[in-house]
């Protein structure tokens, strides 16, 4: 047999091996495959094929077993069983990148589905080479090592902690620092995963420098509700707003938004900001900064922390900052664009708000377009508090209501009608106007009986 035959036999061995991994790779993408080629074993077949000298056979296997282990725990714990992770985690420090990247995908598959699969990682040594490839040349490298570490950390403190103790945290914040949009969600998110599980956690975050990073992410990509939670989660919102407490001027700008971005994603986010005091330290930026386009960014995130629940809406009337934001309205002074965010708040929070104390006064100041606002939410409220119909009464509220020149059928109207309808007649006809003077007619054409 000549040396060209025996080579043959080689040459018809790789393609043979190149064939299958590649058809495993590809019927492993479609779910109703993924039984019979468990139970053809194509979990030992692989196995060796991750050591293949021929580098596109070693990446399409390890490809291979990533979408089987993504299915379901029991193919996970195939590749556990299999004896297959040391083998991964030998080759992630040894190859190229299009290696690195198959290999942990498997190990973040693996990983993904309980915290029993996500130890196994651990225990086989494959976080301090994860950590290793965060700080690899290739952007797609560093993602697949963020998301296998998320993975792993997402399940309990203890996983969390085994990753912080491997040092992936400061390169997680380096990452996040990358040009690559991808990348910096995926270590985003990881640096997520890590903080959730307790405060203790939190703070490694930011000791590491991550919430000015990802406080700028929010304004520089369109803001993610999981990076907001981060942020929150970290301790972030606390930290921002010591910051914009301790700072004037333009280098408030970035936190003011950020509490802004965060609030405007959920009631539970929006809460997170007033707990840490925020509500009060925006009011200060509203009425201390000389900035026109500052104090309309402290009224635009004012506006996003009270349009969500009556609560949220008490907590900034609170504050004090409605009057201000009314005053910056109705200025003539001021720029057009904090005109229209101090109206665009002041509309969000007094939806919202059924704290009546804060509402009476824009009786007296508001301009019509804003004053139908007020009236509209003292109509919803006072059918429902006889304490607060009492009190409207005393303090002037229903006679200033009777005094309102309201167009026949418009919202207006409506609203006073039904404000009108939570009292007897009598007292309505009493604090309209010209009603002391219909008490002096009758006085006047009363005759005695005597």
């Amino acid at each position: 047999m000549s040396q060209r035959q025996v080579l043959q036999v080689f040459e018809q061995y790789q393609k043979a091996r190149t064939q299958f991994v590649q058809m495993v790779a590809e019927l492993a993408t479609r779910p109703q495959n993924i039984e019979t080629l468990q139970n053809a074993g194509v979990m030992s077949l692989l196995r060796p094929l991750l050591l293949d000298v021929v580098p596109t056979i070693q990446q399409t296997a390890a490809l291979a077993l990533g979408r089987l282990a993504n299915y379901n725990d029991d193919l996970a714990e195939a590749v556990v069983k299999g004896d297959i992770l040391p083998q991964l985690v030998y080759s992630l420090a040894e190859q190229n990148r299009f290696y690195k990247k198959a290999a942990a995908f498997v190990l973040r598959a693996v990983g993904k589905h309980s915290p029993q699969l996500a130890q196994a990682i651990v225990d086989c040594g494959a976080l301090d080479t994860l950590v290793i490839c965060l700080e690899d040349f290739d952007p797609g490298v560093k993602e697949a090592a963020a998301w296998a570490l998320g993975y792993i950390a997402r399940h309990n403190g203890e996983l969390s902690q085994a990753v912080v103790d491997a040092g992936a945290v400061p390169l997680l914040v380096l990452c996040i620092q990358e040009p690559e949009i991808a990348l910096k969600r995926i270590a985003a998110s990881a640096l997520s995963d890590i903080s959730k599980h307790s405060p203790e956690l939190a703070q490694t975050v930011v000791d590491a420098g991550a919430i000015a990073h990802l406080a700028q992410m929010i304004l520089n990509l369109d803001a993610k509700l999981k990076l907001s939670q981060l942020i929150v989660n970290a301790g972030g919102v606390a930290a921002v707003i010591d910051c914009i407490g301790s700072c004037k001027g333009n280098i408030r700008l970035p936190g003011i938004m950020m509490l802004g971005y965060v609030a405007a994603h959920s009631e539970n986010l929006a809460m997170a900001v007033i707990i840490s005091k925020g509500a009060p330290q925006l009011a200060v930026c509203l009425s201390e900064e000389s900035e026109d386009h500052i104090k309309a960014a402290a009224a635009w995130a004012l506006g996003q922390i009270g349009r969500h629940t009556p609560e949220h809406a008490r907590a900034v009337a609170m504050t004090n900052a409605l009057p201000i934001l009314l005053s910056l309205y109705m200025a003539q002074d001021s720029s057009e664009d904090l005109q229209i965010k101090s109206k665009k708040a002041i509309k969000n929070i007094l939806q919202k708000c059924t704290y009546l104390p804060a509402l009476e006064p824009f009786l007296y100041d508001s301009p019509p377009n804003i004053l139908k606002h007020v009236v509209g939410q003292f109509s919803k409220v006072l059918p429902h508090d006889s304490k607060a119909r009492r009190l409207f009464v005393t303090s002037g509220g229903l006679k200033k209501v009777q005094e309102l020149k309201a167009e026949p059928g418009s919202l207006l109207q409506e609203y006073i009608n039904n404000i009108n309808n939570c009292y007897p007649e009598e007292i309505v006809r009493y604090y309209s106007p010209g009603y002391s003077e219909t008490l002096l007619q009758r006085v006047d054409s009363y005759q005695p009986l005597i």
